[in-house]
């Protein structure tokens, strides 16, 4: 069973706002979206910050990695410039400030966990952890529907998370599922397969939730896609057309 929300603004505002900002965040908010996907890794001090590449100078400018910088200094950098001038000075959020308006403006996260590499380990437990005391609450009332679902390519780092916070969900992420997705999916205690949508098929679909696991798309812009995937017993996707695919779209 899918306790979560179906449909997903991707990094926030998809295509109609910098991606992994607080003006993502807004824009979702403002078509009516309640539930946000988004990257988190860590900075040169270990403090997780809200970014999906390792390296400045697309979404973020500057140069270098982001573990060449502490996370003060990456706040201080424009994440919003390259998508309009309206976005300039755009900050590079901090998880826990990111977390924290989602969670006062009830928005449901997945979050994934996006290491550099060498990073696996430390990542996967410091966000875990930090998700897990933000709804400790949540967590210790057996309220499942608030909670985050932690979601990440690497199984290192959906290993450690499982390890600082068992109790806050976790989901392997695939390009292709492969042949061996379930016994990896269950090594790291996964509740959902995340996967992209483009190499899904009806029968692998079917599969997944034989197998009693969630299933979870990225990312479908169109409309009739989505409808397709959704008979298919897909579970939920994220999208960067928030404008054409609305909150409601699988109600």
């Amino acid at each position: 069973m899918w306790p979560y929300q179906k449909v997903l603004a991707h990094r926030g505002g998809g295509k109609l706002a910098p991606e992994n900002t607080f003006a993502a965040l807004k824009c979702g908010l403002a078509h009516g979206f309640r539930a946000v996907e988004f990257d988190v890794m860590l900075a040169r001090d270990g403090v997780p910050v809200v970014m999906h590449d390792p390296f400045l100078g697309r979404a973020v400018a500057g140069c270098g990695h982001v573990f060449d910088y502490d996370a003060a200094e990456l706040a201080q950098m424009d994440a919003g410039s390259w998508f309009g001038k309206q976005f300039e000075g755009e900050p590079v959020p901090l998880f826990a400030d990111f977390a924290a308006f989602c969670k006062i403006s009830r928005i449901w996260m997945n979050i994934e966990i996006k290491p550099a590499h060498g990073f696996e380990e430390q990542t996967g437990k410091v966000v875990a952890a930090a998700a897990r005391a933000l709804f400790a609450a949540e967590i210790a009332a057996g309220d499942v529907a608030p909670v985050p679902l932690l979601s990440s390519f690497s199984e290192a780092a959906l290993a450690a998370a499982r390890l600082a916070a068992p109790d806050v969900a976790r989901a392997l992420l695939f390009d292709a599922i492969p042949r061996n997705w379930a016994p990896r999916a269950r090594n790291v205690g996964a509740v959902a397969i995340h996967a992209n949508h483009k190499h899904l098929t009806a029968h692998l679909a079917r599969a997944v939730k034989q197998a009693g696991f969630g299933l979870f798309c990225y990312t479908v812009n169109q409309p009739l896609r989505a409808r397709e995937l959704l008979a298919w017993g897909v579970d939920g996707f994220c999208t960067d057309r928030i404008d054409l695919i609305g909150p409601d779209f699988a109600g």
